[in-house]
């Protein structure tokens, strides 16, 4: 067969820009690789096209496990709804160095199927080259000296741009090819590196020549909340940008894609990646899989066929999102005090006045303590003296005593290491002095009868407001969280601070199912509990009130009168009658949380928007710290956040922010 003739493009730039693209695939099969190597799926043969499978980290790993179980699933079961069939065909749409044929042929599953792989030339070569030299490889093939664009039994390796029409269909009928036999196209993250021009035609040309197709497309959407962006930045530093993002944005954009375009497909099914595995517990895996799906489409007698097969129990409910009028302003807060930290804990120590503790950023896990005074000319840090270092912490609590002095709870510096030591804080400050200076004394606090778990993810709350006396001691309530053996706890514990003793209270009515990264606050002498992460990685949209009685608590599941959509890893305050949630992680719904209210005494709610457009930087509202720094003022100040993104680096909040909480009030019952 003669050598398959190049598309005349433009040279430089688009050259260039190609050059990155396939540099796109070099770096997907070591990821591949690493996946495979870590055994998160079998795969004895993606190795085989690197010098050496690097270690990826975990949330690496799972991502391209995730691809690679939904795309496998595809696959399968074309093979099986085909099996019928007298020849079937794989064509792999800029395959790049994927071990699909490899895998599937030393399964023994390819029986009556030619899989076809189309990619840049000097990839295909490339490719060929690593097959050649790996007799693992070459005796999964009839014809063992492989060249690109060669006929070589159920295996053809093409060497083709996708953008020349003719080349394509030259290079496929001489590769032997036949039109009508049934027909699996599969493009993995490679249209979207085309310009949409070009990625729309290859759609069109899929749909006018297969007549019994199913076209399999995995590829991003979200392009424009923080993660997307975080994404986008991403590939257009590699030079190779996403475009598809820009036309088709969403899910609904990528139906269209496919149903409005002639020929049209006759069926077209889409699932985020959230409906297959969204059971692990942190945050940056939902965000992940939300931003990436899979989709089929359909014609001819594939049309009666579904080929997405979510788990049992999946998908995902979607919840339609009524948001309110108008967005809530984000500012930057005065000055240009630096917070790139996520894990962290807060606590108000008065007006203008709070402490940030534990965490990590981009120096790694620090155990240092931050104090910051707010004013007029912005916030600056305060020179903080402290008795003794106490070392890593990361999701613990850190919560004011009634009569003065800090207690930190919990945390953990590793996710088998626990934080088991309990701490008491006292401080000094002399802000009027103008040295800033804050001493600080660190003890730990040990303390009688059954202590509870360690645990991080966890909440704690002072019950200052009202005091509950058993015995005349007022408490601190803990709830909830997760340890290195328990995914979720649920116990409710009571520490009495006076005599440093966990108590025996008694707790009334139906607790709220186990949970993590949930939100307490003091409320009407009690804590009032929203949302939070449970068994199976669901996120909660519910409402407890542990309501004070003459002999302890009683729990009470507040109704709303609209469902709230579910969250996690987010804040909240009470303002009067009003629970205010900021941010956090949700799956049931697009785009990213921004503020509910949720009125305690009526139930009703509201979901805000909100309006970060005067900053410059992308703002990721999930472990993060925020506080009403203000009481005269109806904003709450954010601090810290973000999280790593996938493949694309860590995101940490650049500075603190302010939002302007003013408008939402007027659409609740105060």
């Amino acid at each position: 067969m003669s050598p398959v003739q190049q598309a005349r493009l433009p040279k430089n730039k688009h050259e260039k820009q190609d050059i990155a693209v396939q540099g796109t695939n070099d770096s997907s099969v070591l990821s591949k690789a690493s996946a495979a190597t870590q055994l998160y799926f079998h795969d004895d043969f993606q190795r085989r096209f690197v010098c050496k499978a690097p270690r990826r980290s975990p949330l690496i790993n799972r991502g391209y496990y995730v691809r690679w179980r939904a795309v496998d699933q595809c696959v399968r079961q074309f093979l099986q709804v085909t099996a019928h069939c007298g020849r079937r065909q794989v064509l792999s749409l800029g395959a790049g160095f994927d071990s699909l044929y490899f895998r599937l042929h030393a399964e023994g599953v390819l029986e009556r199927v030619v899989v076809f792989e189309l990619d840049f030339p000097d990839v295909s070569r490339r490719k060929a080259a690593l097959i050649g030299a790996d007799p693992r490889l070459t005796e999964s093939l009839i014809d063992q000296n492989l060249k690109p664009s060669e006929i070589t039994g159920p295996y053809r390796l093409l060497g083709v741009d996708l953008r020349n029409e003719k080349a394509v269909e030259e290079a496929l009928i001489g590769a032997g090819l036949q039109w009508d036999n049934p027909t699996l196209l599969l493009s993995e993250v490679a249209l979207t590196y085309m310009e949409t021009q070009w990625s729309d035609a290859v759609i069109g040309w899929a749909a006018r020549v297969f007549l019994q197709s199913t076209f399999v497309l995995y590829e991003q959407i979200r392009p424009l909340d923080p993660f997307g962006r975080v994404m986008q930045d991403h590939f257009l530093k590699l030079n190779s940008t996403l475009h598809a993002l820009t036309t088709y944005p969403d899910t609904t954009a990528q139906t269209q894609r496919f149903l409005n375009k002639q020929p049209a497909a006759e069926h077209c099914s889409l699932t985020t990646l959230t409906d297959f595995f969204c059971d692990l517990y942190h945050q940056e895996w939902h965000q992940k899989c939300s931003h990436y799906f899979i989709l089929t489409a359909t014609r001819g007698s594939m049309s009666s066929q579904s080929l997405i097969c979510p788990p049992l129990g999946f998908p995902v409910q979607q919840l339609k999102l009524v948001l309110e009028p108008p967005d809530l302003t984000v500012v930057p807060v005065p000055g240009k005090l630096c917070v790139e930290r996520v894990g962290m804990a807060s606590v108000l120590l008065g007006p203008g006045l709070l402490m940030l503790t534990g965490g990590y950023g981009r120096a790694g896990r620090g155990t240092a303590v931050r104090v910051l005074f707010g004013g007029l000319g912005g916030w600056r840090d305060a020179c903080v003296e402290c008795s003794s270092d106490w070392g890593v912490r990361l999701y613990h609590t850190l919560t004011a005593m009634p009569g003065g002095g800090l207690l930190v709870f919990g945390g953990r510096s590793s996710p088998l290491r626990p934080c088991p030591t309990i701490l008491q804080i006292k401080y000094e400050t002399a802000p009027a002095s103008g040295t800033d200076q804050v001493k600080m004394s660190v003890e730990e606090m040990h303390c009688l009868g059954s202590a509870p778990l360690p645990r991080w993810r966890h909440t704690a709350v002072s019950l200052r407001c009202v005091l509950v006396y058993f015995s005349g001691k007022a408490c601190v309530f803990i709830f909830g969280g997760r340890s290195e053996v328990e995914p979720v706890l649920g116990d409710a514990c009571f520490l009495s601070l006076e005599d440093k003793t966990w108590l025996e209270v008694l707790v009334e009515g139906d607790s709220p199912e186990p949970r993590h990264s949930h939100s307490a606050c003091a409320y009407g002498g009690g804590v009032v509990i929203f949302g939070g992460l449970g068994r199976g990685a669901n996120p909660f949209g519910d409402l407890f009130f542990l309501k004070p009685t003459s002999a302890g608590f009683r729990w009470e599941k507040l109704q709303l009168q609209h469902p709230v959509v579910p969250r996690y890893s987010h804040t909240a305050h009470v303002i009067g009658q009003n629970l205010v949630v900021m941010g956090g992680v949700w799956i049931q719904a697009e785009s990213v949380p921004g503020v509910a209210v949720i009125n305690l005494t009526s139930g009703v709610s509201a979901e805000f928007r909100l309006d970060t457009s005067s900053l410059q930087w992308p703002v990721m509202l999930h472990s993060f710290c925020s506080e009403l720094v203000d009481p005269d003022k109806p904003e709450v100040t954010l601090l810290g956040g973000g999280g790593n993104c996938f493949s694309f680096g860590t995101h940490f909040n650049l500075h603190p922010v302010t939002v302007d909480l003013s408008p939402a009030f007027p659409n609740t019952h105060s």
